[in-house]
C-alpha cells in the first residue's frame, strides 16, 4: 500500500468515529487491495473502458476477463428496430450461462437498434453495448411477464398482486457488469472489470444506450387502465457484485434501476432521461440493499432522482431488511415533482449510514426529501448531506408526512417511524420559493438534526421555516431556523461531525 493511503487511513480514524469517515479510511485501505490483473484469453474481445476517478473502488469487487465473448447476432439478432429479439436474447444468455463456473462470458450487442422482451441476465456476465448499440423495450405486454410481488412489499408497488418483470433482470447472482462503449479494433493483452473503475484506457464516441419506450405504460397510468405494476428498466434482485456503468437509461416505464436485497453494487457514469411528466420514472433506487455506490450520474425524471427504499409498512417491518452503507456522489439533474435524493417514503426495513456529496439540483421540487409516514415504523439513522447546490427549487430541504400511502389495510397505525442523527451541511440554494419544510409525526420525535453552514436565497415573505415534532441544531444558517434548532454551544457534535 502507498504511505500516502496508510497516513491519511490513519489520520481519519483518529478523528470522531462516525459511520462516514470509518466508510472513507475503510475505501482507502481497500484501494491496494485488488488482485493482479490476469491474462486475457484469446478469445475474450477487450471492452474499452474511460477513464474515471476512484471513489467507488472497494464497493465492487472487479473479476478477471470473460472466458467466452459473444454477439448477439450469434443467436439470430437482428438490429433493424423492427424485428423482435426476445428469443435472441433469451437463447444467448441460457448459452452463455454454462461459461458461469468456467470463467464467465460476455453478451455484445452491436451498433443497431435491437427491440426486445424481458430477459434475464446470469453470474459472471457482462453486457456490453457498444457505440451506437440501443435496446428498445417490446411494446408488447405479454412480453414483460408477471412475476411475483417483492416480499418487502406484500403485493405490486401499484396495484394488488403480480407485478411486471423489468425488461432486463436477474435475481441470485454475483458478478455481473452492465456497461458500453466505443468498439475496440485492438486486442491488448489484458483486460478485466477493475479496469472499468481505474480507466486504464479512454472509450470515446457514444456510449450505448438502454431504452424502455415506457409511453405505452404511461398511457396505462394516466388512463387508469393498468391492471398490473409496471416493470422496471432494469431490477436486479437478491444479487451481489454489481457494476452498471457508462450507459445511458430511457423512458423507463417505472423506476429506472432498482437493485433490491443486493450488495456490493456501482452505479457510474450512468445517464437517466425520461419526460419531466412521465409518472414514478425514478432515476436510481437502491431498496433494502447494502454497500452501494451511486456516482457522476446525470438524471432526468419525472420523479425522484434517487430514492433509497427498504420495504412498504408491515411487509417491510417483517422483512426487517435495511438498505446501509449507501455512497451517492456527483449527481445532477431535474425532476419537477420530486426531489433530487429521497429517502423513503418506503423505509420501514430501516435506512441507515448514508452519505451524499456533491448533489446539484435545479427547477425540482426539492433538492433533499425524507419520506415517511404514519404506519411505515422503520428508521432513518445516520445520514450525511454535504456539498449541495440548488436553483429554483420549490423547498429545498423537507421532512414529509401523512402521504396515507399504504399496502393494504393491514397498516399499524402504532408503527412510527424514527429519524436520528442527520448531518446537513453546506449547502447553497439560489432562487428557492420557501424555506425548509420539517414535518414530523405526533407521538414520535425527529431529532439530533444538524444543519451547519446552510444559506439560502429565499424571498423574505417565505422565508419562515416549518417545523413540527422535530429538533436538532442550527449553526451558519439563512434564513434563521425555527426555535427547535436555534442552538449555540461552543462543545455542541454538530459542531464535530
Amino acid at each position: 500500500m502507498e504511505p500516502w493511503r496508510a497516513s491519511k487511513a490513519l489520520a481519519l480514524l483518529r478523528r470522531r468515529p462516525s459511520w462516514a469517515i470509518l466508510l472513507a479510511a475503510m475505501t482507502l485501505l481497500t484501494v491496494s487491495t485488488w488482485p493482479q490483473t490476469s491474462p486475457a484469453r484469446p478469445d475474450a474481445v477487450p471492452v474499452a473502458v474511460p477513464v474515471v476517478q476512484t471513489g467507488c473502488l472497494g464497493f465492487y469487487q472487479p473479476s478477471p476477463p470473460r472466458a467466452v465473448v459473444a454477439s448477439i447476432r450469434d443467436f439470430g439478432g437482428v438490429g433493424d428496430g423492427n424485428t423482435s429479439n426476445t428469443l435472441a436474447f433469451r437463447k444467448a444468455v441460457e448459452r452463455l450461462k454454462e461459461f458461469g463456473e468456467k470463467g464467465g462470458s460476455q453478451l455484445t450487442v452491436p451498433h443497431g437498434r435491437w427491440l426486445t422482451g424481458s430477459f434475464n441476465l446470469t453470474s459472471n456476465f457482462t453486457l456490453f453495448l457498444e457505440e451506437g448499440a440501443v435496446i428498445l423495450g417490446s411494446q408488447d405486454p405479454t412480453e414483460w411477464p408477471l412475476i411475483e410481488p417483492l416480499p418487502s412489499y406484500g403485493r405490486g408497488r401499484e396495484r394488488n398482486g403480480s407485478r411486471h418483470i423489468s425488461l432486463i433482470h436477474g435475481n441470485g447472482l454475483s458478478d455481473v457488469v452492465i456497461t458500453g462503449g466505443k468498439k475496440s479494433n485492438s486486442r491488448p493483452s489484458t483486460w478485466d472489470s477493475r479496469a472499468l473503475l481505474l480507466g486504464y484506457t479512454n472509450i470515446g464516441g457514444q456510449n450505448g444506450s438502454i431504452d424502455g419506450q415506457g409511453r405505452m405504460w404511461w398511457d396505462l397510468w394516466w388512463n387508469r387502465t393498468l391492471k398490473y405494476t409496471r416493470g422496471h428498466l432494469l431490477e436486479l434482485m437478491n444479487s451481489k457484485n454489481i457494476l452498471i456503468f457508462n450507459l445511458t437509461f430511457l423512458n423507463s416505464p417505472f423506476w429506472t434501476i432498482h437493485p433490491v436485497y443486493c450488495s456490493n453494487v456501482v452505479v457510474k457514469n450512468v445517464t437517466i432521461l425520461a419526460p419531466l411528466n412521465s409518472p414514478n420514472t425514478d432515476g436510481i433506487d437502491p431498496d433494502s440493499s447494502s454497500t452501494v455506490c451511486i456516482e457522476d450520474c446525470y438524471i432526468e425524471s419525472g420523479d425522484d432522482l434517487v430514492a433509497v427504499k427498504s420495504g412498504w409498512d408491515q411487509y417491510g417491518i417483517a422483512m426487517a431488511r435495511p438498505s446501509t452503507n449507501i455512497v451517492i456522489r456527483r449527481v445532477s439533474g431535474t425532476t419537477p415533482t420530486c426531489s433530487g435524493v429521497g429517502i423513503g417514503s418506503e423505509m420501514s426495513g430501516g435506512i441507515s449510514n448514508i452519505l451524499v456529496q456533491d448533489l446539484h439540483v435545479w427547477d425540482s421540487a426539492a433538492a433533499v426529501r425524507f419520506k415517511t409516514d404514519q404506519g411505515r415504523g422503520g428508521y432513518i439513522t445516520n445520514i450525511t448531506i454535504s456539498n449541495v447546490t440548488m436553483e429554483r427549487i420549490k423547498i429545498p430541504i423537507r421532512i414529509s408526512r401523512g402521504s396515507n400511502d399504504h399496502s393494504d389495510e393491514n397498516w399499524d397505525p402504532k408503527a412510527l417511524p424514527r429519524i436520528s442523527n442527520i448531518v446537513i451541511a453546506n449547502i447553497i440554494g439560489v432562487d428557492i420559493k420557501k424555506a425548509p419544510v420539517l414535518e414530523g409525526i405526533e407521538g414520535t420525535m425527529f431529532d439530533g438534526i444538524c444543519f451547519r453552514n446552510v444559506n439560502l436565497s429565499v424571498e423574505r415573505s417565505k422565508a419562515k421555516w416549518k417545523c413540527e415534532y422535530v429538533g436538532g441544531e442550527a449553526y451558519d444558517v439563512f434564513p434563521l431556523p425555527c426555535e427547535e434548532f436555534r442552538n449555540s454551544s461552543s462543545s455542541s457534535w454538530c459542531l464535530q461531525t
